[in-house]
Protein backbone atom coordinates (compact mmCIF):
# COMPACT_ATOMS: atom_id res chain seq x y z
CA UNK A 1 0.00 0.00 0.00
CA UNK A 2 1.25 3.47 -0.83
CA UNK A 3 2.33 6.00 1.74
CA UNK A 4 0.32 9.22 1.59
CA UNK A 5 1.69 12.39 3.14
CA UNK A 6 0.55 15.95 3.33
CA UNK A 7 1.74 18.88 5.33
CA UNK A 8 -0.49 21.32 7.09
CA UNK A 9 0.31 24.60 8.76
CA UNK A 10 0.69 23.35 12.30
CA UNK A 11 -0.41 19.81 11.49
CA UNK A 12 1.15 16.90 9.63
CA UNK A 13 -0.37 13.51 9.05
CA UNK A 14 0.85 10.34 7.40
CA UNK A 15 -1.10 7.27 6.34
CA UNK A 16 1.45 4.55 6.96
CA UNK A 17 1.97 1.31 5.10
CA UNK A 18 -0.18 -1.63 6.08
CA UNK A 19 -3.88 -2.34 6.25
CA UNK A 20 -5.57 -1.32 9.49
CA UNK A 21 -8.47 -3.51 10.60
CA UNK A 22 -10.64 -2.40 13.47
CA UNK A 23 -11.12 -4.62 16.50
CA UNK A 24 -14.59 -3.20 17.09
CA UNK A 25 -16.38 -2.81 13.72
CA UNK A 26 -15.81 -4.51 10.35
CA UNK A 27 -18.56 -4.44 7.72
CA UNK A 28 -17.03 -7.08 5.44
CA UNK A 29 -18.24 -10.44 6.74
CA UNK A 30 -15.65 -12.44 4.85
CA UNK A 31 -18.16 -14.60 2.99
CA UNK A 32 -19.03 -12.37 0.07
CA UNK A 33 -21.52 -10.32 2.07
CA UNK A 34 -21.42 -7.13 4.13
CA UNK A 35 -23.37 -5.80 7.08
CA UNK A 36 -24.67 -2.30 7.60
CA UNK A 37 -23.55 0.16 8.63
CA UNK A 38 -20.42 -0.09 6.55
CA UNK A 39 -18.96 2.70 8.72
CA UNK A 40 -20.22 2.78 12.30
CA UNK A 41 -18.73 6.23 12.78
CA UNK A 42 -19.90 9.79 12.32
CA UNK A 43 -19.16 10.34 8.62
CA UNK A 44 -22.19 12.59 8.36
CA UNK A 45 -23.83 13.49 5.03
CA UNK A 46 -21.59 11.17 2.98
CA UNK A 47 -20.96 11.64 -0.71
CA UNK A 48 -19.02 9.34 -3.04
CA UNK A 49 -17.54 9.56 -6.53
CA UNK A 50 -15.81 7.00 -8.75
CA UNK A 51 -12.65 7.41 -10.81
CA UNK A 52 -11.92 4.25 -12.79
CA UNK A 53 -11.87 1.41 -10.26
CA UNK A 54 -11.39 3.68 -7.27
CA UNK A 55 -14.04 5.21 -5.03
CA UNK A 56 -13.65 8.30 -2.88
CA UNK A 57 -15.90 9.48 -0.06
CA UNK A 58 -16.11 12.74 1.85
CA UNK A 59 -18.46 13.94 4.56
CA UNK A 60 -19.43 16.86 6.76
CA UNK A 61 -16.79 17.85 9.30
CA UNK A 62 -18.36 21.04 10.76
CA UNK A 63 -15.85 22.78 13.08
CA UNK A 64 -13.38 19.87 13.36
CA UNK A 65 -9.97 20.46 11.80
CA UNK A 66 -8.54 19.26 9.56
CA UNK A 67 -11.84 19.02 7.69
CA UNK A 68 -13.33 17.29 4.67
CA UNK A 69 -12.10 13.72 5.31
CA UNK A 70 -11.14 11.74 2.21
CA UNK A 71 -11.79 8.00 2.34
CA UNK A 72 -10.83 5.50 -0.37
CA UNK A 73 -12.25 2.13 -1.34
CA UNK A 74 -11.83 -0.43 -4.11
CA UNK A 75 -14.97 -2.45 -3.38
CA UNK A 76 -17.49 0.05 -1.86
CA UNK A 77 -17.46 -1.84 1.47
CA UNK A 78 -13.91 -1.58 2.83
CA UNK A 79 -12.95 2.05 3.37
CA UNK A 80 -9.66 3.64 4.45
CA UNK A 81 -9.20 7.22 5.66
CA UNK A 82 -6.35 8.59 3.51
CA UNK A 83 -6.42 12.39 3.69
CA UNK A 84 -8.23 15.63 4.46
CA UNK A 85 -9.00 18.16 1.73
CA UNK A 86 -9.18 21.11 4.14
CA UNK A 87 -6.11 21.44 6.42
CA UNK A 88 -7.63 24.48 8.11
CA UNK A 89 -11.15 25.89 8.10
CA UNK A 90 -11.66 29.21 6.34
CA UNK A 91 -11.84 32.05 7.17
CA UNK A 92 -8.85 30.92 9.25
CA UNK A 93 -9.06 33.56 11.99
CA UNK A 94 -12.76 32.84 12.51
CA UNK A 95 -12.15 29.11 12.96
CA UNK A 96 -9.10 29.48 15.19
CA UNK A 97 -11.64 29.35 18.02
CA UNK A 98 -14.18 26.53 18.32
CA UNK A 99 -17.25 27.10 16.14
CA UNK A 100 -19.37 24.10 17.07
CA UNK A 101 -21.86 23.13 14.39
CA UNK A 102 -20.53 25.67 11.89
CA UNK A 103 -18.05 25.19 9.06
CA UNK A 104 -18.33 22.31 6.59
CA UNK A 105 -21.92 21.23 5.90
CA UNK A 106 -22.87 18.37 3.54
CA UNK A 107 -20.17 18.39 0.85
CA UNK A 108 -20.44 16.93 -2.65
CA UNK A 109 -17.46 15.24 -4.32
CA UNK A 110 -17.26 14.85 -8.11
CA UNK A 111 -14.73 13.57 -10.65
CA UNK A 112 -14.75 15.77 -13.77
CA UNK A 113 -12.16 16.24 -16.54
CA UNK A 114 -9.59 14.20 -14.62
CA UNK A 115 -9.95 16.36 -11.52
CA UNK A 116 -11.70 15.87 -8.20
CA UNK A 117 -13.95 18.67 -6.94
CA UNK A 118 -15.53 19.12 -3.52
CA UNK A 119 -18.23 21.72 -2.92
CA UNK A 120 -19.63 22.50 0.52
CA UNK A 121 -21.83 25.08 2.11
CA UNK A 122 -20.79 27.12 5.11
CA UNK A 123 -24.10 28.51 6.40
CA UNK A 124 -22.47 31.77 7.49
CA UNK A 125 -20.24 32.53 4.51
CA UNK A 126 -21.43 30.72 1.38
CA UNK A 127 -20.46 27.90 -0.94
CA UNK A 128 -16.81 26.90 -1.25
CA UNK A 129 -14.90 24.62 -3.62
CA UNK A 130 -11.54 22.82 -3.54
CA UNK A 131 -10.07 20.55 -6.20
CA UNK A 132 -7.11 18.28 -6.95
CA UNK A 133 -5.88 15.67 -9.42
CA UNK A 134 -4.73 13.45 -6.54
CA UNK A 135 -7.20 12.88 -3.67
CA UNK A 136 -4.40 11.53 -1.46
CA UNK A 137 -2.25 14.60 -2.13
CA UNK A 138 -2.61 18.33 -1.75
CA UNK A 139 -5.93 20.03 -2.49
CA UNK A 140 -6.26 23.57 -3.79
CA UNK A 141 -6.97 26.53 -1.53
CA UNK A 142 -10.72 27.05 -1.01
CA UNK A 143 -12.53 29.26 -3.51
CA UNK A 144 -15.72 31.07 -2.48
CA UNK A 145 -17.96 30.12 -5.40
CA UNK A 146 -21.00 31.93 -4.06
CA UNK A 147 -21.20 34.33 -1.16
CA UNK A 148 -24.50 33.79 0.63
CA UNK A 149 -26.05 33.53 4.06
CA UNK A 150 -27.72 30.16 4.59
CA UNK A 151 -26.83 28.45 1.28
CA UNK A 152 -26.03 24.82 2.14
CA UNK A 153 -25.69 21.31 0.70
CA UNK A 154 -24.45 22.24 -2.80
CA UNK A 155 -23.76 19.88 -5.69
CA UNK A 156 -22.43 20.63 -9.18
CA UNK A 157 -23.54 19.17 -12.50
CA UNK A 158 -21.59 19.44 -15.75
CA UNK A 159 -23.96 18.90 -18.67
CA UNK A 160 -23.11 17.30 -22.02
CA UNK A 161 -23.11 20.71 -23.73
CA UNK A 162 -20.37 21.99 -21.42
CA UNK A 163 -22.65 24.11 -19.28
CA UNK A 164 -22.31 23.84 -15.52
CA UNK A 165 -24.96 24.13 -12.83
CA UNK A 166 -25.08 24.13 -9.04
CA UNK A 167 -28.01 23.03 -6.89
CA UNK A 168 -28.27 23.77 -3.17
CA UNK A 169 -30.65 24.00 -0.23
CA UNK A 170 -31.20 26.69 2.41
CA UNK A 171 -30.66 26.71 6.19
CA UNK A 172 -33.63 28.36 7.85
CA UNK A 173 -31.49 29.41 10.81
CA UNK A 174 -29.53 31.79 8.55
CA UNK A 175 -31.64 32.37 5.46
CA UNK A 176 -34.98 32.74 7.24
CA UNK A 177 -36.53 30.10 4.99
CA UNK A 178 -35.84 26.43 4.29
CA UNK A 179 -37.43 23.51 2.37
CA UNK A 180 -36.39 25.06 -0.96
CA UNK A 181 -33.98 23.83 -3.63
CA UNK A 182 -32.32 26.35 -5.94
CA UNK A 183 -30.35 25.88 -9.18
CA UNK A 184 -27.71 28.33 -10.46
CA UNK A 185 -25.70 28.62 -13.63
CA UNK A 186 -21.99 28.25 -12.97
CA UNK A 187 -18.82 28.90 -14.93
CA UNK A 188 -17.61 25.78 -16.77
CA UNK A 189 -14.51 25.67 -14.55
CA UNK A 190 -16.76 25.49 -11.50
CA UNK A 191 -15.27 28.50 -9.76
CA UNK A 192 -18.14 31.01 -9.76
CA UNK A 193 -21.93 31.11 -9.74
CA UNK A 194 -23.25 33.32 -12.55
CA UNK A 195 -26.76 34.27 -11.41
CA UNK A 196 -29.08 34.60 -8.44
CA UNK A 197 -30.56 31.21 -9.21
CA UNK A 198 -34.06 29.81 -9.67
CA UNK A 199 -36.02 27.79 -7.16
CA UNK A 200 -36.83 24.40 -8.65
CA UNK A 201 -38.62 22.68 -5.76
CA UNK A 202 -40.66 23.76 -2.74
CA UNK A 203 -41.07 21.06 -0.11
CA UNK A 204 -43.19 22.96 2.40
CA UNK A 205 -46.41 20.97 1.86
CA UNK A 206 -45.25 17.38 1.43
CA UNK A 207 -41.49 17.29 1.94
CA UNK A 208 -40.51 19.67 4.74
CA UNK A 209 -36.83 20.30 5.43
CA UNK A 210 -35.81 19.14 1.97
CA UNK A 211 -32.02 19.51 1.79
CA UNK A 212 -28.87 17.47 1.05
CA UNK A 213 -29.29 17.87 -2.71
CA UNK A 214 -27.23 15.80 -5.16
CA UNK A 215 -27.35 16.49 -8.93
CA UNK A 216 -27.17 13.78 -11.64
CA UNK A 217 -28.15 13.23 -15.27
CA UNK A 218 -29.22 9.91 -16.81
CA UNK A 219 -31.15 8.95 -19.96
CA UNK A 220 -32.00 12.58 -20.68
CA UNK A 221 -33.40 13.21 -17.19
CA UNK A 222 -31.97 15.62 -14.65
CA UNK A 223 -32.18 14.06 -11.20
CA UNK A 224 -31.98 15.73 -7.83
CA UNK A 225 -31.59 13.25 -4.98
CA UNK A 226 -32.69 15.01 -1.78
CA UNK A 227 -33.67 13.92 1.73
CA UNK A 228 -36.74 15.34 3.40
CA UNK A 229 -38.60 15.02 6.68
CA UNK A 230 -35.74 15.65 9.09
CA UNK A 231 -32.42 14.07 9.98
CA UNK A 232 -33.65 11.24 12.21
CA UNK A 233 -37.19 10.82 10.87
CA UNK A 234 -37.07 11.50 7.14
CA UNK A 235 -37.07 9.73 3.79
CA UNK A 236 -35.20 9.82 0.49
CA UNK A 237 -36.90 11.82 -2.25
CA UNK A 238 -36.01 11.72 -5.94
CA UNK A 239 -36.86 14.57 -8.31
CA UNK A 240 -36.59 14.26 -12.09
CA UNK A 241 -37.17 16.47 -15.10
CA UNK A 242 -36.19 16.76 -18.76
CA UNK A 243 -35.36 20.41 -18.07
CA UNK A 244 -32.69 21.48 -15.58
CA UNK A 245 -35.12 24.03 -14.07
CA UNK A 246 -38.11 21.69 -14.01
CA UNK A 247 -40.91 21.19 -13.46
CA UNK A 248 -39.72 18.20 -11.45
CA UNK A 249 -41.68 15.03 -10.83
CA UNK A 250 -41.22 13.52 -7.38
CA UNK A 251 -41.02 10.04 -5.90
CA UNK A 252 -40.11 8.72 -2.44
CA UNK A 253 -37.77 5.77 -2.93
CA UNK A 254 -36.42 4.89 0.55
CA UNK A 255 -38.04 4.94 3.99
CA UNK A 256 -37.64 3.33 7.40
CA UNK A 257 -40.72 1.15 7.00
CA UNK A 258 -40.62 -1.87 9.28
CA UNK A 259 -36.85 -1.63 9.84
CA UNK A 260 -34.92 -0.14 12.75
CA UNK A 261 -33.01 2.14 10.39
CA UNK A 262 -34.49 5.55 11.14
CA UNK A 263 -34.27 8.46 8.72
CA UNK A 264 -32.52 6.62 5.89
CA UNK A 265 -31.49 9.34 3.47
CA UNK A 266 -28.89 11.81 2.14
CA UNK A 267 -26.02 10.27 0.33
CA UNK A 268 -24.65 9.20 -3.01
CA UNK A 269 -25.56 7.18 -6.07
CA UNK A 270 -22.58 5.21 -7.40
CA UNK A 271 -22.41 3.16 -10.60
CA UNK A 272 -19.70 0.50 -10.89
CA UNK A 273 -17.80 -0.33 -14.10
CA UNK A 274 -19.64 -3.67 -13.99
CA UNK A 275 -22.97 -1.83 -14.32
CA UNK A 276 -24.27 -2.19 -10.76
CA UNK A 277 -25.89 0.71 -8.90
CA UNK A 278 -25.49 1.44 -5.18
CA UNK A 279 -26.65 4.14 -2.80
CA UNK A 280 -24.94 5.44 0.34
CA UNK A 281 -26.95 7.11 3.08
CA UNK A 282 -26.66 7.88 6.75
CA UNK A 283 -28.62 6.95 9.86
CA UNK A 284 -28.71 9.21 12.91
CA UNK A 285 -27.98 7.15 16.04
CA UNK A 286 -27.74 9.91 18.62
CA UNK A 287 -24.43 9.87 20.52
CA UNK A 288 -22.85 7.59 17.91
CA UNK A 289 -23.47 10.21 15.23
CA UNK A 290 -24.62 9.73 11.64
CA UNK A 291 -23.35 6.36 10.51
CA UNK A 292 -23.04 5.20 6.89
CA UNK A 293 -25.11 2.50 5.18
CA UNK A 294 -24.86 0.98 1.69
CA UNK A 295 -28.01 -0.02 -0.19
CA UNK A 296 -28.43 -1.98 -3.41
CA UNK A 297 -30.01 0.14 -6.12
CA UNK A 298 -31.52 -0.44 -9.56
CA UNK A 299 -33.65 1.46 -12.07
CA UNK A 300 -37.28 0.92 -13.08
CA UNK A 301 -39.05 3.22 -15.52
CA UNK A 302 -36.21 5.72 -15.08
CA UNK A 303 -36.76 5.89 -11.31
CA UNK A 304 -34.19 4.54 -8.84
CA UNK A 305 -35.20 1.61 -6.63
CA UNK A 306 -33.29 1.41 -3.33
CA UNK A 307 -33.03 -1.30 -0.70
CA UNK A 308 -35.85 -3.85 -0.64
CA UNK A 309 -39.57 -3.14 -0.95
CA UNK A 310 -40.65 -5.46 1.84
CA UNK A 311 -44.27 -4.33 2.14
CA UNK A 312 -44.95 -3.87 -1.58
CA UNK A 313 -45.81 -0.16 -1.34
CA UNK A 314 -43.33 0.80 -4.03
CA UNK A 315 -40.85 2.35 -1.57
CA UNK A 316 -37.64 0.59 -0.58
CA UNK A 317 -36.49 -0.13 2.95
CA UNK A 318 -32.86 -0.44 4.11
CA UNK A 319 -31.15 -3.81 4.22
CA UNK A 320 -28.96 -4.88 7.13
CA UNK A 321 -26.96 -7.47 5.17
CA UNK A 322 -26.40 -7.97 1.46
CA UNK A 323 -24.01 -9.47 -1.06
CA UNK A 324 -20.99 -7.32 -1.76
CA UNK A 325 -20.78 -5.31 -5.00
CA UNK A 326 -19.25 -7.00 -8.03
CA UNK A 327 -15.96 -5.18 -8.58
CA UNK A 328 -14.00 -7.72 -10.60
CA UNK A 329 -11.87 -9.24 -7.85
CA UNK A 330 -11.71 -9.50 -4.07
CA UNK A 331 -9.90 -6.89 -1.99
CA UNK A 332 -8.42 -6.96 1.50
CA UNK A 333 -10.44 -6.01 4.54
CA UNK A 334 -9.50 -2.52 5.70
CA UNK A 335 -11.11 0.05 8.00
CA UNK A 336 -10.41 3.65 9.04
CA UNK A 337 -7.60 3.85 11.56
CA UNK A 338 -8.47 4.21 15.27
CA UNK A 339 -5.58 3.10 17.50
CA UNK A 340 -2.46 5.27 17.57
CA UNK A 341 0.72 3.89 19.12
CA UNK A 342 2.48 7.22 18.43
CA UNK A 343 5.43 5.42 16.83
CA UNK A 344 5.25 7.38 13.57
CA UNK A 345 6.72 10.82 12.95
CA UNK A 346 3.32 12.49 13.10
CA UNK A 347 -0.14 12.15 14.54
CA UNK A 348 -2.36 9.42 13.15
CA UNK A 349 -4.80 10.48 10.46
CA UNK A 350 -7.83 9.70 12.65
CA UNK A 351 -7.30 12.77 14.85
CA UNK A 352 -9.03 16.14 14.54
CA UNK A 353 -8.85 19.22 16.73
CA UNK A 354 -11.68 21.25 18.24
CA UNK A 355 -10.62 24.24 16.08
CA UNK A 356 -7.91 25.11 13.56
CA UNK A 357 -4.68 23.46 14.75
CA UNK A 358 -1.59 25.19 16.06
CA UNK A 359 1.87 23.67 15.70
CA UNK A 360 2.74 24.65 19.29
CA UNK A 361 0.07 22.46 20.84
CA UNK A 362 2.05 19.23 20.53
CA UNK A 363 5.32 17.58 19.51
CA UNK A 364 5.76 14.29 17.69
CA UNK A 365 9.47 13.93 17.10
CA UNK A 366 11.11 11.30 14.87
CA UNK A 367 12.27 8.39 16.98
CA UNK A 368 10.07 9.23 19.98
CA UNK A 369 7.39 6.61 20.56
CA UNK A 370 5.05 8.93 22.44
CA UNK A 371 2.98 12.05 21.83
CA UNK A 372 3.79 15.16 23.83
CA UNK A 373 0.86 17.50 24.48
CA UNK A 374 1.80 20.86 25.93
CA UNK A 375 -0.20 22.42 28.77
CA UNK A 376 -1.78 25.21 26.75
CA UNK A 377 -3.56 27.94 28.71
CA UNK A 378 -7.28 28.06 28.04
CA UNK A 379 -8.70 31.15 26.33
CA UNK A 380 -9.84 33.79 28.81
CA UNK A 381 -13.39 33.57 27.51
CA UNK A 382 -13.55 29.76 27.80
CA UNK A 383 -15.98 28.66 30.49
CA UNK A 384 -15.06 25.01 30.02
CA UNK A 385 -13.36 22.61 27.55
CA UNK A 386 -16.19 22.99 25.02
CA UNK A 387 -14.56 26.32 24.18
CA UNK A 388 -10.93 25.12 24.24
CA UNK A 389 -9.43 24.72 20.75
CA UNK A 390 -6.62 22.26 21.61
CA UNK A 391 -8.79 19.19 22.29
CA UNK A 392 -7.59 16.21 20.25
CA UNK A 393 -10.51 13.99 19.26
CA UNK A 394 -11.66 11.08 17.12
CA UNK A 395 -15.05 9.60 16.27
CA UNK A 396 -16.82 6.87 18.23
CA UNK A 397 -16.00 3.83 16.03
CA UNK A 398 -18.59 1.24 17.11
CA UNK A 399 -21.53 0.66 19.46
CA UNK A 400 -19.28 -1.16 21.95
CA UNK A 401 -15.59 -0.36 22.44
CA UNK A 402 -12.90 0.56 24.95
CA UNK A 403 -10.50 3.48 24.60
CA UNK A 404 -7.37 3.26 26.73
CA UNK A 405 -4.20 5.27 27.20
CA UNK A 406 -1.09 5.66 29.34
CA UNK A 407 -0.44 9.24 30.41
CA UNK A 408 2.38 10.98 32.30
CA UNK A 409 1.99 14.55 33.55
CA UNK A 410 5.07 16.78 33.86
CA UNK A 411 3.88 20.07 35.44
CA UNK A 412 7.28 21.84 35.34
CA UNK A 413 7.01 23.75 38.62
CA UNK A 414 3.58 25.09 37.81
CA UNK A 415 2.12 27.72 40.08
CA UNK A 416 -1.26 26.96 38.50
CA UNK A 417 -2.46 23.41 38.04
CA UNK A 418 -1.78 21.61 34.78
CA UNK A 419 -4.45 19.14 33.69
CA UNK A 420 -4.28 16.29 31.21
CA UNK A 421 -6.55 13.38 30.53
CA UNK A 422 -9.06 11.34 28.63
CA UNK A 423 -12.25 13.05 27.45
CA UNK A 424 -15.63 12.00 26.08
CA UNK A 425 -16.76 15.15 24.31
CA UNK A 426 -20.25 16.33 23.43
CA UNK A 427 -22.81 18.89 24.58
CA UNK A 428 -22.14 17.22 27.91
CA UNK A 429 -18.53 16.18 28.37
CA UNK A 430 -16.75 13.95 30.86
CA UNK A 431 -13.06 13.64 31.70
CA UNK A 432 -10.60 11.50 33.59
CA UNK A 433 -8.07 14.17 34.53
CA UNK A 434 -4.58 13.96 36.03
CA UNK A 435 -3.49 17.04 37.95
CA UNK A 436 -1.13 18.16 40.72
CA UNK A 437 -2.02 19.76 44.04
CA UNK A 438 0.37 20.60 46.89
CA UNK A 439 3.13 18.53 45.34
CA UNK A 440 0.98 15.41 44.96
CA UNK A 441 -0.80 13.92 41.94
CA UNK A 442 -4.53 13.28 41.75
CA UNK A 443 -6.93 11.63 39.33
CA UNK A 444 -10.25 13.43 38.97
CA UNK A 445 -13.40 12.30 37.23
CA UNK A 446 -15.19 15.44 36.06
CA UNK A 447 -18.29 16.36 34.11
CA UNK A 448 -19.77 19.44 32.50
CA UNK A 449 -23.47 18.99 31.86
CA UNK A 450 -24.78 21.36 29.17
CA UNK A 451 -21.22 22.41 28.45
CA UNK A 452 -22.43 24.00 25.24
CA UNK A 453 -24.42 26.47 27.34
CA UNK A 454 -21.42 27.51 29.42
CA UNK A 455 -21.86 25.36 32.52
CA UNK A 456 -18.86 24.89 34.77
CA UNK A 457 -16.94 21.63 34.95
CA UNK A 458 -17.44 19.80 38.26
CA UNK A 459 -15.30 17.21 40.03
CA UNK A 460 -17.39 14.08 40.60
CA UNK A 461 -14.71 11.84 42.12
CA UNK A 462 -11.05 12.16 43.08
CA UNK A 463 -8.26 9.71 43.93
CA UNK A 464 -4.69 10.42 45.02
CA UNK A 465 -2.05 8.81 42.81
CA UNK A 466 1.29 7.34 43.78
CA UNK A 467 3.07 8.92 40.83
CA UNK A 468 2.58 11.20 37.84
CA UNK A 469 1.86 8.27 35.50
CA UNK A 470 -1.50 6.55 35.22
CA UNK A 471 -3.30 4.15 32.90
CA UNK A 472 -6.79 5.31 31.98
CA UNK A 473 -9.65 3.90 29.95
CA UNK A 474 -13.31 4.36 29.17
CA UNK A 475 -15.62 1.47 28.34
CA UNK A 476 -18.55 2.31 26.04
CA UNK A 477 -21.63 0.10 25.84
CA UNK A 478 -24.69 -0.07 23.58
CA UNK A 479 -27.39 0.89 22.98
CA UNK A 480 -27.17 4.36 24.56
CA UNK A 481 -23.40 4.89 24.67
CA UNK A 482 -23.19 4.26 28.42
CA UNK A 483 -19.63 4.94 29.56
CA UNK A 484 -17.55 3.98 32.57
CA UNK A 485 -14.14 5.43 33.41
CA UNK A 486 -11.47 3.16 34.91
CA UNK A 487 -7.86 3.60 35.95
CA UNK A 488 -4.79 1.63 36.99
CA UNK A 489 -1.44 2.55 38.46
CA UNK A 490 0.33 -0.57 37.20
CA UNK A 491 -1.46 -1.21 33.88
CA UNK A 492 -2.81 -4.54 35.05
CA UNK A 493 -5.51 -4.12 37.65
CA UNK A 494 -8.13 -1.49 36.83
CA UNK A 495 -10.59 0.15 39.19
CA UNK A 496 -13.77 2.01 38.35
CA UNK A 497 -13.89 5.69 39.21
CA UNK A 498 -17.12 7.65 39.36
CA UNK A 499 -20.54 6.52 38.16
CA UNK A 500 -21.52 5.43 34.67
CA UNK A 501 -22.67 8.19 32.34
CA UNK A 502 -24.18 8.47 28.87
CA UNK A 503 -22.19 10.16 26.14
CA UNK A 504 -24.08 13.00 24.49
CA UNK A 505 -24.05 14.33 20.95
CA UNK A 506 -22.15 17.43 19.97
CA UNK A 507 -23.65 20.09 17.72
CA UNK A 508 -24.63 18.28 14.49
CA UNK A 509 -22.11 15.54 15.24
CA UNK A 510 -21.78 12.46 17.41
CA UNK A 511 -19.83 12.23 20.65
CA UNK A 512 -16.06 11.95 20.35
CA UNK A 513 -13.31 10.49 22.48
CA UNK A 514 -9.79 11.80 22.86
CA UNK A 515 -7.18 13.71 24.83
CA UNK A 516 -6.53 17.16 26.27
CA UNK A 517 -3.67 18.99 28.01
CA UNK A 518 -4.38 22.43 29.47
CA UNK A 519 -3.51 25.10 31.99
CA UNK A 520 -5.90 27.65 33.47
CA UNK A 521 -6.38 30.93 31.67
CA UNK A 522 -3.48 33.27 32.37
CA UNK A 523 -1.06 30.54 33.43
CA UNK A 524 2.62 30.93 32.56
CA UNK A 525 4.03 28.73 29.83
CA UNK A 526 5.42 25.33 30.71
CA UNK A 527 4.15 21.87 31.52
CA UNK A 528 3.32 18.97 29.28
CA UNK A 529 1.98 15.44 29.16
CA UNK A 530 3.43 12.42 27.40
CA UNK A 531 0.93 9.99 25.89
CA UNK A 532 2.41 6.54 25.27
CA UNK A 533 -0.50 5.20 23.21
CA UNK A 534 -4.21 5.57 22.50
CA UNK A 535 -5.91 2.27 21.74
CA UNK A 536 -9.39 1.38 20.59
CA UNK A 537 -10.16 -2.21 21.60
CA UNK A 538 -13.04 -4.56 22.23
Amino acid sequence: MAVFCFSLTGFTQVQTEGDYVSEVWVADQGDGTYKNPILHADYSDPDVTRAGDDYYMTSSSFNAAPGLPILHSKDLVNWELINYALPKQVPIEHFNTPQHGNGVWAPAIRYHNNEFYIYWGDPDFGIYMVKTNDPAGEWSAPILVMEAKGAIDPCPLWDEDGKAYLVHAWAGSRAGVKSLLTVHKMTPDGTKVLDEGRHVFDGHENHPTIEGSKFYKRNGYYYIFAPAGGVSTGWQLILRSKNVYGPYEEKVVLEQGSTKINGPHQGAWVETPQGEDWFYHFQDVDAYGRIVHLQPMSWKNDWPVMGEDKDGNGIGEPVLEYKKPKVGKPYKVVTPKETDEFTEDSLGIQWQWNANPNLLWYAKLPGNDYLRLFSIAQPEEAKNLWEAPNILLQKFPAPVFTARSKITLVPEDADKSRKVGLIVMGRDYFTLTITQKNGEYYLQQTEAKNADKGSEEEIVNEKRLKSNTVYVKVEVAAPKAECQFMYSENGKKYKEIGEPFNARVGKWMGAKVGLFSISPSGAKRGGYADIEYFRIEE
